[in-house]
Protein backbone atom coordinates (compact mmCIF):
# COMPACT_ATOMS: atom_id res chain seq x y z
CA UNK A 1 0.00 0.00 0.00
CA UNK A 2 1.57 3.56 -1.06
CA UNK A 3 1.71 6.28 2.03
CA UNK A 4 -0.48 9.01 1.60
CA UNK A 5 1.42 12.36 1.53
CA UNK A 6 -0.74 15.67 2.06
CA UNK A 7 0.49 18.16 0.22
CA UNK A 8 0.88 21.95 -1.35
CA UNK A 9 4.12 22.28 -2.77
CA UNK A 10 3.67 26.41 -2.09
CA UNK A 11 5.33 24.93 1.05
CA UNK A 12 9.12 24.53 1.86
CA UNK A 13 8.81 21.34 3.53
CA UNK A 14 6.13 19.90 1.59
CA UNK A 15 8.74 20.05 -1.36
CA UNK A 16 11.36 18.39 0.23
CA UNK A 17 9.31 15.87 1.15
CA UNK A 18 8.14 15.48 -2.81
CA UNK A 19 11.22 15.76 -4.26
CA UNK A 20 12.77 13.13 -1.83
CA UNK A 21 9.94 10.91 -2.31
CA UNK A 22 9.68 10.54 -6.25
CA UNK A 23 13.82 10.94 -6.63
CA UNK A 24 13.87 7.52 -4.38
CA UNK A 25 11.05 6.05 -6.19
CA UNK A 26 8.58 5.57 -3.36
CA UNK A 27 5.16 4.98 -3.64
CA UNK A 28 2.68 7.46 -2.90
CA UNK A 29 -0.78 9.38 -3.28
CA UNK A 30 -0.46 12.97 -3.55
CA UNK A 31 -3.31 14.36 -1.74
CA UNK A 32 -3.64 17.97 -2.71
CA UNK A 33 -4.33 19.92 0.49
CA UNK A 34 -4.54 23.94 -0.25
CA UNK A 35 -3.24 26.31 2.28
CA UNK A 36 -4.82 29.28 0.33
CA UNK A 37 -8.21 27.26 0.26
CA UNK A 38 -7.91 26.37 3.90
CA UNK A 39 -8.44 22.73 3.45
CA UNK A 40 -5.94 21.99 6.37
CA UNK A 41 -8.36 23.28 8.66
CA UNK A 42 -10.97 20.50 7.34
CA UNK A 43 -12.25 18.23 10.08
CA UNK A 44 -11.08 15.49 7.56
CA UNK A 45 -7.29 16.77 7.48
CA UNK A 46 -7.45 17.20 11.92
CA UNK A 47 -8.12 13.28 11.65
CA UNK A 48 -5.05 13.06 9.64
CA UNK A 49 -2.95 15.51 11.48
CA UNK A 50 -4.71 17.43 14.31
CA UNK A 51 -1.73 19.88 13.97
CA UNK A 52 -3.89 21.52 11.17
CA UNK A 53 -0.37 21.72 8.80
CA UNK A 54 1.32 20.33 5.89
CA UNK A 55 2.80 18.32 4.80
CA UNK A 56 0.95 14.92 7.09
CA UNK A 57 1.77 11.31 5.92
CA UNK A 58 -0.33 8.50 6.70
CA UNK A 59 1.23 4.97 6.24
CA UNK A 60 -1.96 2.47 6.59
CA UNK A 61 -3.14 3.52 10.22
CA UNK A 62 -0.11 5.54 10.91
CA UNK A 63 -0.04 9.05 10.78
CA UNK A 64 2.82 11.34 11.16
CA UNK A 65 3.48 15.15 10.96
CA UNK A 66 6.83 17.22 10.11
CA UNK A 67 8.92 17.15 7.10
CA UNK A 68 11.76 15.85 8.76
CA UNK A 69 10.38 13.00 10.66
CA UNK A 70 8.57 11.85 7.46
CA UNK A 71 11.47 11.69 5.33
CA UNK A 72 13.38 9.94 7.98
CA UNK A 73 10.92 7.36 8.14
CA UNK A 74 10.96 7.14 4.45
CA UNK A 75 15.04 6.51 4.77
CA UNK A 76 14.30 3.43 7.36
CA UNK A 77 11.46 2.18 5.95
CA UNK A 78 12.52 2.22 2.13
CA UNK A 79 15.97 1.82 2.94
CA UNK A 80 17.35 5.13 0.35
CA UNK A 81 20.97 5.25 -0.52
CA UNK A 82 22.84 5.77 2.10
CA UNK A 83 24.23 9.39 1.73
CA UNK A 84 20.75 10.86 2.19
CA UNK A 85 21.08 10.64 6.12
CA UNK A 86 24.77 8.60 6.26
CA UNK A 87 25.48 5.70 9.14
CA UNK A 88 28.41 7.65 9.29
CA UNK A 89 28.77 9.28 12.54
CA UNK A 90 30.69 12.57 11.86
CA UNK A 91 28.77 13.01 8.60
CA UNK A 92 25.43 12.09 9.81
CA UNK A 93 25.98 14.72 12.86
CA UNK A 94 26.64 17.46 10.27
CA UNK A 95 22.71 16.32 8.47
CA UNK A 96 21.30 17.00 12.04
CA UNK A 97 23.41 20.02 13.01
CA UNK A 98 22.18 21.60 9.80
CA UNK A 99 18.63 20.53 10.32
CA UNK A 100 18.67 21.49 13.85
CA UNK A 101 19.49 24.83 12.70
CA UNK A 102 17.97 25.45 9.89
CA UNK A 103 14.66 25.89 11.79
CA UNK A 104 15.16 29.35 13.38
CA UNK A 105 17.45 30.64 10.76
CA UNK A 106 16.96 29.45 7.08
CA UNK A 107 13.65 28.56 7.26
CA UNK A 108 12.35 31.62 9.27
CA UNK A 109 14.05 34.45 7.52
CA UNK A 110 13.72 32.77 4.06
CA UNK A 111 9.41 32.92 4.78
CA UNK A 112 9.37 36.49 6.11
CA UNK A 113 10.88 37.53 2.82
CA UNK A 114 8.31 35.57 1.21
CA UNK A 115 5.15 37.12 3.28
CA UNK A 116 6.71 40.42 3.47
CA UNK A 117 7.07 40.78 -0.56
CA UNK A 118 3.72 38.80 -1.95
CA UNK A 119 1.57 37.63 1.04
CA UNK A 120 1.30 41.06 3.20
CA UNK A 121 0.57 43.79 0.32
CA UNK A 122 -2.42 41.35 -0.97
CA UNK A 123 -3.38 40.76 2.83
CA UNK A 124 -3.12 43.81 4.16
CA UNK A 125 -3.87 46.40 1.31
CA UNK A 126 -0.14 48.18 1.93
CA UNK A 127 3.56 47.34 2.88
CA UNK A 128 5.12 47.20 5.84
CA UNK A 129 7.39 49.69 7.33
CA UNK A 130 10.94 50.27 5.66
CA UNK A 131 12.59 49.84 8.71
CA UNK A 132 11.11 46.11 9.26
CA UNK A 133 11.68 45.32 5.71
CA UNK A 134 15.44 46.15 6.00
CA UNK A 135 15.59 44.72 9.05
CA UNK A 136 14.40 41.31 7.45
CA UNK A 137 16.83 41.16 4.81
CA UNK A 138 19.86 41.73 7.01
CA UNK A 139 18.59 38.68 8.79
CA UNK A 140 18.10 36.34 5.78
CA UNK A 141 22.06 37.71 4.76
CA UNK A 142 23.00 37.02 7.55
CA UNK A 143 21.49 33.46 7.51
CA UNK A 144 22.69 33.07 4.20
CA UNK A 145 26.52 34.16 4.88
CA UNK A 146 26.66 31.25 7.58
CA UNK A 147 25.10 28.71 5.16
CA UNK A 148 27.95 29.60 3.06
CA UNK A 149 31.05 30.09 5.36
CA UNK A 150 29.92 27.58 8.50
CA UNK A 151 27.62 24.98 6.76
CA UNK A 152 29.22 24.48 3.28
CA UNK A 153 32.37 25.76 3.84
CA UNK A 154 34.97 24.35 1.08
CA UNK A 155 32.77 21.16 0.55
CA UNK A 156 30.39 20.47 -2.62
CA UNK A 157 27.33 19.37 -0.04
CA UNK A 158 26.70 20.23 3.71
CA UNK A 159 27.88 16.99 4.72
CA UNK A 160 30.36 16.20 2.50
CA UNK A 161 30.81 14.59 -1.59
CA UNK A 162 27.18 13.93 -1.97
CA UNK A 163 23.84 15.37 -1.06
CA UNK A 164 21.58 14.39 2.06
CA UNK A 165 18.39 15.33 3.54
CA UNK A 166 20.66 18.37 4.38
CA UNK A 167 20.61 20.25 0.83
CA UNK A 168 17.09 19.32 0.40
CA UNK A 169 15.88 20.86 3.62
CA UNK A 170 18.13 24.19 2.36
CA UNK A 171 17.38 24.58 -1.04
CA UNK A 172 13.75 24.52 -0.62
CA UNK A 173 13.96 27.28 1.83
CA UNK A 174 16.02 29.76 -0.06
CA UNK A 175 14.26 29.22 -3.10
CA UNK A 176 11.44 30.93 -1.15
CA UNK A 177 12.91 34.01 -1.16
CA UNK A 178 14.00 33.98 -4.27
CA UNK A 179 10.33 33.42 -5.46
CA UNK A 180 9.77 36.48 -4.21
CA UNK A 181 11.96 38.39 -6.23
CA UNK A 182 14.40 38.64 -4.03
CA UNK A 183 17.66 36.70 -5.95
CA UNK A 184 19.63 35.39 -3.10
CA UNK A 185 22.61 33.76 -5.35
CA UNK A 186 23.44 37.02 -6.60
CA UNK A 187 26.74 38.10 -5.22
CA UNK A 188 27.07 34.26 -3.87
CA UNK A 189 28.94 32.32 -6.22
CA UNK A 190 29.26 29.73 -3.37
CA UNK A 191 25.59 29.58 -3.01
CA UNK A 192 24.63 29.43 -6.66
CA UNK A 193 27.18 26.70 -7.36
CA UNK A 194 25.84 24.38 -4.51
CA UNK A 195 22.42 25.45 -5.63
CA UNK A 196 23.23 24.24 -9.39
CA UNK A 197 24.64 20.77 -7.71
CA UNK A 198 21.24 20.06 -5.56
CA UNK A 199 19.42 20.55 -8.29
CA UNK A 200 21.55 17.82 -10.64
CA UNK A 201 21.96 15.21 -7.68
CA UNK A 202 17.95 15.60 -7.48
CA UNK A 203 17.66 15.91 -11.44
CA UNK A 204 16.83 19.21 -13.16
CA UNK A 205 13.04 17.81 -14.45
CA UNK A 206 12.02 16.76 -10.41
CA UNK A 207 13.61 19.91 -9.26
CA UNK A 208 11.82 22.84 -11.44
CA UNK A 209 8.40 20.31 -11.67
CA UNK A 210 8.46 21.09 -7.39
CA UNK A 211 9.57 24.74 -8.13
CA UNK A 212 6.99 25.73 -10.42
CA UNK A 213 4.15 26.67 -8.22
CA UNK A 214 6.20 28.57 -5.79
CA UNK A 215 8.11 29.99 -8.87
CA UNK A 216 4.58 31.42 -10.47
CA UNK A 217 3.94 33.06 -6.97
CA UNK A 218 3.91 36.60 -7.36
CA UNK A 219 1.31 36.20 -10.62
CA UNK A 220 -0.83 33.67 -8.48
CA UNK A 221 -1.27 35.61 -5.76
CA UNK A 222 -2.27 39.13 -7.98
CA UNK A 223 -5.70 36.82 -8.82
CA UNK A 224 -6.24 35.54 -5.56
CA UNK A 225 -9.05 36.96 -3.36
CA UNK A 226 -7.40 38.40 0.14
CA UNK A 227 -10.72 38.19 2.03
CA UNK A 228 -10.14 34.42 2.42
CA UNK A 229 -7.25 35.27 4.51
CA UNK A 230 -8.93 37.77 6.51
CA UNK A 231 -8.43 35.68 9.51
CA UNK A 232 -4.65 36.07 9.80
CA UNK A 233 -4.51 39.95 9.43
CA UNK A 234 -4.42 40.11 13.21
CA UNK A 235 -1.48 38.45 13.46
CA UNK A 236 0.38 40.14 10.66
CA UNK A 237 -0.94 43.47 11.77
CA UNK A 238 1.04 42.81 15.21
CA UNK A 239 4.02 41.11 14.14
CA UNK A 240 4.81 43.91 11.11
CA UNK A 241 3.12 47.37 11.88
Amino acid sequence: MPLELYLDLMSQPCRSVYIFAKKNNIPFDFKQTSLMMGDHHGEEFKKINMVKKVPAMRDGEFCLSESIAMMMYMVEKFKTPDHWYPADLQKRARVNEYLSWQHMETRTHGSKIFYINIMIPKIMGKDIPQDKRDDAIEDLNGTLKMMEEKFLGDKPFIAGDQISLADLVAIVEIYQPLAAGMDVFEGRPKLKAWKDRVRQAVGPELFDEAHKGVMGAMEMVKGMDGSKLEAIKPKIQKMYF
